[in-house]
């Protein structure tokens, strides 16, 4: 089964990010192998973007608030697409005080919900249900309305 790993920057503390995520990754679970890799809150953005480098592996999608503005059919195509290449995709989020450059750099897409700054928990949920929205585009199941 091919793989989605969000890996992401604190935890999931307001119970309705928290819950409305286990939601979402509840859904996503009959289409992916989905998991949610939460990093610790670091000191300084550095620390926290050096280990979101050394956890994210090469060919990341980084959420950016400067990165493309996708419809759900065109996020969904770009899940479709990159797990045709390979048997996971990782999306990263930065924790509250964003990224650093470096990240953006090694990114391979940078997405963005919206010229608006999203709280990181927010910005999780969002990305947890347009990611069940993809799976059920790629399907063809009629959720995506």
């Amino acid at each position: 089964m091919k793989r989605l790993r969000i890996l992401c920057v604190g935890k999931a503390s307001k119970p309705f990010c928290r819950d409305g995520c286990n939601e979402y990754l509840k859904r996503l679970k009959g289409f992916y192998d989905v998991s949610v890799v939460e990093l610790s809150e670091q000191p300084t953005v550095r620390k926290e973007c050096d280990e979101l480098l050394r956890r994210a592996g090469g060919g990341f999608v980084l959420m950016d608030i400067g990165g493309e503005q996708l419809s759900s059919e065109k996020l969904a195509e770009l899940v479709k697409t990159e797990l045709e290449r390979a048997d996971e995709l990782t999306f990263v989020i930065g924790g509250a005080s964003g990224v650093d450059e470096r990240v953006r750099a090694a990114a391979k897409r940078r997405v963005s919900f919206g010229a608006v700054t999203y709280p990181h928990q927010i910005a999780r949920l969002l990305l947890c249900e347009q990611l069940y929205r993809a799976a059920t585009v790629i399907k063809g199941i009629p959720y995506h309305k």
